[in-house]
């Protein structure tokens, strides 16, 4: 089951519950701000998952990633291929 985007664990994170948050794939605003750019990014390029993207993994999620204070060093990269090829087994 695809949980976000750029491949974060919403089901691990601190932030659910306590905001209400449904994950990404299911809100249209995030609960901390306006907008996310990987969100906007892979929703206006109509994809579930940045792991289905021809630029996986672009700058921008590898920014996200191993960004110094909210990055979890690639995991979520990780996990969107993880995403990715879960797909493409049970299509083959």
């Amino acid at each position: 089951m695809i949980e976000s985007r750029c491949g974060l664990l919403c089901s691990a994170c601190n932030y659910r519950e306590p905001m209400g948050c449904k994950g990404c794939t299911a809100i249209e605003k995030p609960f901390w701000g306006d907008a996310c750019p990987v969100k906007s990014c892979c929703e206006a390029k109509e994809l579930e998952h940045c792991g289905t993207c021809g630029e996986f993994p672009c700058a921008l999620l590898t920014g996200f990633a191993y960004d110094p204070d909210q990055g979890d060093d690639g995991k979520r990269i990780e996990q969107c291929r993880c995403w990715r090829d879960a797909e493409k087994e049970a299509v083959s």
